[in-house]
């Protein structure tokens, strides 16, 4: 088990620094970013003041390894536009987009657990064939589509729920759905297809031929074989919430980390727009290493790989 940490701790090192190395050189590469600090009526004099003000006029090498060194110890610069710290700024919408996250990742559980379990015992029926259009229709459906359609009906003309802010759960209903849609179609085809295939292992006819029961067999036997690719989805599928709930802050008006970044590239903050993507990029990282480590847990081969 050991040395199953160590290598995976390996792999996750070397995917951070790749990260931070790309981040670093893809915000000078979209330009001179003392001309866009100093703004487009700035002089010469302004632009060169500004490039040695925040050391810009010091080679890349050492611009990158300078923001490497204080990005490990927690140092992600201060703000162009905010005059504050990153790492507060971070902190203070990280909740927010969190706790979006997690309520979506928690309605796609909700949801497509049950839908691969009735698919898998009904493979090949009319229900199967329903759930899995379900998760085609799911899968094709824009996000930004949905989240409107949805604040116009929810919101405006039933009044169930508020369409914007973050006063109360409520505010995280309709865009946890949203964010849910995106990962319900694969976490239902996982769960179909390992239910399908756990169901026809030896395991489960020695179970029937004890006589357990049948919900006994589906739940506390089949499904737990099926769930190892289930919660590396899962883990992956939250880190893609995480990463990609720009669109969806953006629609409610949801002040996190992806609305920071949306207001960070319109404002060329580039110190924050870097924090922004190795922070998410570590959390990424971290469920991918925490997925693989529930795997481990549930099936013990894998240990060796």
């Amino acid at each position: 088990m050991l040395q199953f940490l160590i290598r995976r701790l390996i792999v996750a090192i070397l995917v951070t620094a790749t990260v931070m190395t790309l981040a670093f050189m893809l915000t000078r590469l979209s330009g001179d970013l003392a001309i866009s600090i100093a703004g487009p009526n700035a002089t010469q004099a302004d632009v060169d003041a500004v490039r040695k003000a925040y050391g810009l006029d010091r080679p890349l090498a050492d611009q990158f390894i300078d923001w490497v060194g204080r990005a490990v110890t927690g140092d992600l610069g201060e703000s162009y536009f905010f005059k504050a710290r990153v790492s507060d700024l971070i902190a203070e919408r990280m909740p927010i987009t969190l706790t979006l996250g997690i309520t979506g990742l928690a309605i796609a559980l909700f949801v497509s657990l049950p839908l691969g379990i009735l698919a898998a015992v009904r493979e090949n029926t009319a229900l199967d064939r329903v759930v899995q259009v379900v998760a085609l229709f799911g899968q094709a459906m824009p996000s930004f589509w949905l989240g409107l359609l949805l604040m116009i009906t929810l919101g405006l003309q039933l009044g169930w729920l508020p369409i914007s802010g973050t006063g109360s759960w409520q505010h995280y209903v309709m865009p946890g759905i949203v964010l849910a849609f995106s990962a319900i179609p694969a976490l239902t085809r996982l769960t179909r297809a390992g239910m399908i295939q756990a169901m026809g292992s030896d395991y489960i006819r020695t179970a029937r031929a004890k006589g357990l029961s049948r919900a006994s067999i589906l739940l506390k036997h089949a499904l737990r074989n099926a769930a190892i690719p289930v919660v590396a989805i899962a883990a992956v599928q939250l880190g893609f919430m995480l990463g990609g709930s720009i669109v969806i802050e953006q629609v409610f008006a949801l002040h996190g980390v992806g609305f920071l970044a949306w207001e960070s590239i319109g404002k060329n903050d580039f110190p924050v727009v870097q924090a922004v993507v190795l922070v998410l990029a570590v959390i990424y990282v971290g469920l991918t290493m925490l997925a693989d480590l529930m795997n481990a847990v549930l099936d013990p081969r894998l240990r060796g790989a």
